[in-house]
């Protein structure tokens, strides 16, 4: 089985190839920008470049997998509406796995439980708590680092590096997810009808209506 794995849901801009056979996973090509101004510009390129990279078509893909965040607003909406597109357009399922899954995914093995925290700007995290063997014991949410309650001392993710200091943490790898890890995250879904691409944004967007326009009269 050959996926393409996209995610824009942290500030790496991430396309890769990744052939599965049974429990194993190979990757077979990506290309990964860190910019969080370039979403919308360098996905579709780096999908394209990733497949030919691979040495394949994109009528060879049987799937597509993609991160939908939590994440801000513009960066997943580019990445999700590339994979919906290249999905429809091939007739294949594309499968929404949460990003902070991903990013967990990749964690090394161990005994005991981590964090995974992305930036969410606006001084804040997204963040989910797993045990230690990498399933997902709660969130995923977006909080103030001062406020996050946890006893948990290590955490992988972008926002980890950021906020070590005030969460009391040791940072761990990855800081963004792979394509490797969202397949994993992915892949136990692969047997099933996927789940429509609905993004988790856990909080309202930065742009809001504009206000009536007061009215107003001549003397």
């Amino acid at each position: 089985m050959l996926v393409l794995a996209i995610d824009t849901s942290t500030p790496a801009v991430t396309a890769g190839l990744v052939a599965l056979d049974g429990d194993a996973l190979e990757p077979r090509g990506d290309r990964v920008t860190v910019d969080p101004r370039a979403h919308g510009e360098l996905i579709t390129p780096h999908a394209l470049e990733a497949v030919k990279a691979a040495g394949v078509t994109l009528r060879d893909l049987d799937a597509i997998v993609c991160g939908v965040g939590p994440g801000p607003f513009t960066g997943l909406r580019a990445g999700m509406a590339t994979a919906a597109s290249l999905a429809h357009a091939l007739g294949i399922p594309a499968y929404p796995v949460c990003s902070l899954d991903a990013i967990a995914a990749d964690v090394a093995p161990g005994e005991a439980p981590f964090l995974v925290l992305t930036d969410a700007r606006r001084r804040e995290v997204y963040w989910a708590a797993y045990a230690a063997d990498g399933s997902r014991t709660d969130g995923p949410h977006v909080e103030r680092p001062a406020d996050l309650q946890t006893t948990i001392k290590v955490a992988a993710g972008d926002g980890a590096l950021l906020y070590a200091d005030t969460l009391g943490v040791q940072p761990i790898e990855p800081r963004f997810p792979s394509p490797v890890g969202l397949v994993k995250a992915a892949r136990a879904d692969f047997d099933k009808e996927p789940a429509p691409l609905t993004p988790l944004y856990l909080r309202r967007p930065d742009a809001v209506e504009p206000a009536a326009r007061k009215k107003v009269t001549t003397p």
